[in-house]
């Protein structure tokens, strides 16, 4: 199987003696691209482009102005470990152990709307730039169509070297829209997390979130390779719920 997931906005480069292994992202020529884009707009622009505080797009603005490449462990730290946000934290990636990190170098892949996809021991710089983001490159006008078939092309290869044909959709609905399904060589199985509350179950994003992250780490620790065994995911309360599971969007609640 092949898990996608969402970065986060949240992010730590704080230095980390986990783990010393680390790879380059594959898409850093089309980084460099956006990057060259970015770097043309003033914090203002930055504000009005994404919807956020002067804060923001001013810390954002000097991201770009500092992202630089070769890459390495001195100005840049690995994905999964440089992610912070509800995911993050259901994952803990940071207790992994070296078994764990490989066997999600293989099944693992981040979404990004500056890296496009990135593989969990890549080393990334600090920015923002989120999936559904309008920016203009050139006389392209948004990352869907700036990164059109690549992502989707990343992830069949993938699929081929790991000999599978199922993809578990762990990723927000903005960043698998960058993913073209009927192009894509694989079954797509969607987990949704759901909360009862007065005899009704809704999702509600932070818990979902989080559970994301929680369903990662099991797949990943257990080294599930069947689709069925996701089904045993029991963490925090959740148990699969046959009743509300429908086709290919596989419903747990607690």
């Amino acid at each position: 199987m092949l898990i996608v997931i969402s970065p986060s906005k949240t992010l730590d480069f704080k230095p980390q003696q986990l783990i010393g292994e680390y790879t380059q992202p594959e898409y850093l020529k089309e980084s460099s691209k956006l990057i060259s884009e970015l770097r043309k707009l003033t914090p203002e622009d930055i504000a009005e482009l994404m919807s956020v505080s002067p804060a923001i797009s001013r810390l954002n603005y000097e991201r770009y102005f500092h992202w630089n490449t070769p890459f390495t462990p001195q100005n840049a730290k690995q994905a999964i470990l440089a992610f912070k946000g509800e995911v993050y934290n259901g994952m803990q990636a940071q207790t992994f152990s070296k078994s764990d990190f490989d066997n999600a170098q293989q099944h693992l892949r981040i979404l990004s709307g500056l890296y496009g996809v990135i593989r969990p021991l890549d080393l990334i710089q600090p920015y923002r730039l989120e999936m559904g983001t309008k920016l203009m490159i050139k006389s392209t006008t948004g990352l869907y169509k700036f990164w059109n078939n690549k992502i989707t092309n990343n992830l069949n290869l993938q699929l081929a070297a790991i000999n599978s044909n199922v993809i578990i959709n762990l990723a927000s609905a903005e960043y698998f829209k960058s993913i073209h399904p009927k192009l894509l060589k694989a079954t797509i199985i969607t987990p949704e997390f759901r909360e009862e509350r007065n005899g009704k179950y809704s999702m509600i994003v932070m818990y979902a979130k989080k559970a994301r992250g929680m369903m990662t780490r099991f797949i990943i620790q257990n080294k599930l390779n069947n689709a069925e065994d996701i089904k045993l995911f029991n963490s925090e309360g959740y148990q699969f719920n046959t009743r509300l599971t429908k086709e290919n969007t596989w419903v747990f609640t607690r």
